[in-house]
């Protein structure tokens, strides 16, 4: 099978791992797409907070489908993804600091999640309640943002990224996420990994916010999508495949993006790119704390905020904490 995996997809080089995104093309149904496979990066981000798994494992889905949106933008910036909701998870918070950088952290009550627990209402969406989730592009200080925000209504974050894209940019996209805990020989513990897929329909005039091949890159295009667009067969088989895509594959450390391709869409032909790594990178800093507050604080709030002597931000993604002397910051 590996000589006629690597004949199809035209492979020169080894199949693809953990912490890492696979662009591809299905050229005869009309169809885009990209894998994604998370591993140490996921499990650092889920580990560091030792969060409940329920909340875990919703907010290894929002990392996914993170890296899957974020990893396709050419630019350098960042992509956040952020949900507010009256759910026991009311907030999450994703960022993607282009090219490769991913990093992620949900805040939960405790006592609603408990609650929660006790009638089984822990599905995603049920975490979520209602609230809004916001998608936001920052290209750097002297860009304007581009946002674009879609309900939360009892939605798993699938819907919501099917939504999102036919009302923000008028794609149609389908979109499967997995998150698992694995044990293999020889670790201590579970191991966090997570998996996800999204195809998108071609545009008439192959314009779209996503930059997955060359000669794309308008990501704030309106238009480019008939508004009497009906399905075609190319995508409506598209979507029927990938639909029957099981979490296992998904979350398989032995299942490589290329074969799952492989296995779902070889009798349609399918093209694969290079791969994009991807790495759990926090951008927190000593220096951008010490400008926050100095300058967003009074120097009497800086002094009620120190203990014993201290003020210490911690940050709330990566846990690392910073302090510094309050007198430090007077003006010269």
């Amino acid at each position: 099978m590996t000589e006629t995996l690597l004949s199809s997809l035209g492979l020169d080089r080894p199949e693809t791992g953990d912490d890492a995104v696979v662009p591809f093309t299905l050229d005869k149904l009309d169809t885009r797409g990209r894998v994604v496979r998370l591993g140490e990066a996921l499990d650092t981000i889920l580990s560091r907070h030792d969060y409940p798994l329920p909340v875990a494992r919703l907010l290894g889905e929002a990392v996914v489908l993170a890296s899957l949106i974020g990893s396709s933008l050419k630019f350098e910036g960042r992509f956040i993804m952020q949900t507010q909701t009256n759910g026991p998870v009311n907030l999450i918070v994703v960022d993607f600091d282009a090219p490769d950088g991913i990093r992620g952290y949900a805040r939960y009550d405790h006592d609603a999640l408990v609650k929660a627990a006790e009638t089984g209402e822990t599905s995603p969406a049920q975490l979520l309640g209602k609230g809004h989730l916001a998608m936001t592009i920052d290209q750097g200080p002297h860009t304007e943002r581009y946002q674009g925000i879609v309900a939360l209504d009892g939605n798993s974050l699938e819907e919501v990224a099917h939504t999102y894209f036919m009302q923000s940019e008028q794609i149609p996209t389908q979109v499967r996420l997995a998150v698992a805990q694995i044990t293999t020989r020889g670790d201590h513990r579970p191991r966090w990994r997570a998996g996800g897929m999204l195809v998108q329909h071609l545009p008439a005039n192959g314009m779209s916010v996503m930059a997955d091949l060359p000669g794309d890159g308008n990501f704030d295009n309106p238009d480019s999508a008939d508004p009497d667009f009906v399905e075609a067969d190319g995508w409506a088989e598209a979507k029927a495949l990938l639909g029957t895509v099981g979490d296992l594959e998904l979350t398989d450390p032995d299942l490589s993006p290329e074969r799952l391709m492989f296995r779902l869409y070889h009798e349609t032909g399918v093209r694969v790119f290079p791969p994009q790594d991807l790495v759990e990178r926090c951008t927190c800093s000593a220096d951008r704390i010490e400008d926050m507050l100095a300058n967003s604080f009074s120097e009497q709030e800086r002094q009620d905020m120190a203990v014993d002597g201290e003020i210490e931000v911690v940050c709330e993604f990566c846990s690392t904490a910073y302090r510094f002397n309050p007198h430090q910051f007077h003006s010269s």
